[in-house]
């Protein structure tokens, strides 16, 4: 049997928000698919990485990366070079294009985000939400396997 906390109620609500805050800002501004975009951050964050290591870090098959990679190279956001460590495999790394197109995207959600805040928010709500982030931060060390 699951016991309920007090906590429980009010995880679940923040869970759905988040959810709910998440799709809202993504079908406002985000024109680049979640896989692209993620993968678009971590190269232009990390740097230069193999097929494999993008595909771990995003938790999806090779293969989906593979696919992902050869459609933005078609679109000219990513490009391959030789791997110096490994002279049979490549490395994948952002082009100016494709960190010109998730900084415009990024810009585009803090710009959405900020208006909504703006017009929909007292000053002591965006008060109390300027809080939120450092304890969402802080929630998230919190979690199994983050520490």
């Amino acid at each position: 049997m699951h016991t309920r906390t007090p906590g429980h109620d009010v995880a679940e609500e923040l869970r759905a928000s988040v959810s709910s805050f998440v799709r809202a800002v993504r079908a406002c501004v985000d024109e680049v698919p979640p896989l692209r975009a993620e993968t678009l951050r971590a190269l232009r964050e990390d740097g230069p990485q193999t097929m494999a290591a993008l595909a771990a870090a995003r938790g999806t098959s090779h293969q989906n990366i593979s696919r992902v990679i050869g459609e933005m190279e078609e679109l000219g956001l990513v490009g391959r070079t030789r791997n110096p460590s490994d002279g049979r495999g490549f490395l994948v790394g952002i082009t100016e294009a494709g960190r010109e197109l998730i900084d415009t995207e990024e810009q585009a959600r803090r710009t959405a985000i900020d208006a909504a805040i703006t017009g929909a928010l007292t000053p002591d709500e965006q008060a109390a939400l300027a809080r939120v982030p450092h304890l969402l931060d802080r929630l998230c060390q919190a979690l199994p396997g983050r520490a």
